[in-house]
């Protein structure tokens, strides 16, 4: 068997080589890796309009009330009707609300579908905090089927704190579903509301 004699230039090619494979390496785990390190950011500081999980609501409340507005969308590709069963609820800062959403599948087919979601104006999105909400986890409807789906929700106290929040009375939250498994080339902070939603 005859061996390939190692030459100066191969030396050199390895060595040039080597670095420039860790390179496309490191580029191809950090395209990876910057989707969810981009989504635990928004989470933490509610960059975007990404609002918060909490566990439950604070003990104590403010003498401060809001108007929450409820959006929905869908993907084209998602054979949905989906809409807020409220338009609109008056909170009082600090206290637990519920709302609720309908989702109907017009198709003939079972269908999943994972909602995004967020809330305008984006910096309102620190203090938005869901405790439930169908959008931590995958919606299955069978054709034709129905169904209501809850969300639970505050808005933190220390809203009040932050002044540039204090001519903020209205907080719009969006939700946009889309296939299960199908990439929705969105983000949870762009699911932006198609239409301003009235309060009637």
């Amino acid at each position: 068997m005859q061996r390939i004699p190692v030459t100066p230039d191969s030396v050199k090619n390895r060595k040039v080589a080597l670095p420039f494979a860790t390179l496309v390496v490191a580029m191809v785990g950090l395209a990876y890796a910057s989707v969810p390190l981009y989504r635990m950011f928004c989470q933490a500081t509610g960059f975007g309009g990404t609002t918060q999980r909490a566990e439950s609501a604070p003990e104590k409340t403010v003498d401060r009330r809001m108007t929450i507005r409820f959006d929905a969308n869908t993907a084209p590709s998602l054979p949905w009707i989906f809409e807020p069963v409220q338009r609109s609820l008056g909170v009082k800062v600090g206290e637990e609300n519920f709302a609720y959403y309908r989702a109907t599948n017009t198709s003939d087919h079972t269908i999943a579908g994972t909602a995004v979601f967020n809330v305008t104006p984006d910096t309102a999105g620190a203090y938005f905090n869901k405790i439930q909400c169908f959008c931590f986890t995958e919606q299955t409807l069978k054709p034709g089927q129905t169904i209501e789906l809850p969300v639970s929700f505050f808005v933190d106290p220390a809203i009040v704190d932050d002044h540039g929040m204090d001519n903020v009375a209205t907080i719009t939250l969006s939700y946009t579903f889309y296939p299960a498994g199908e990439p929705s080339n969105v983000s949870s902070t762009e699911s932006k509301p198609s239409t301003e939603t009235n309060l009637n």
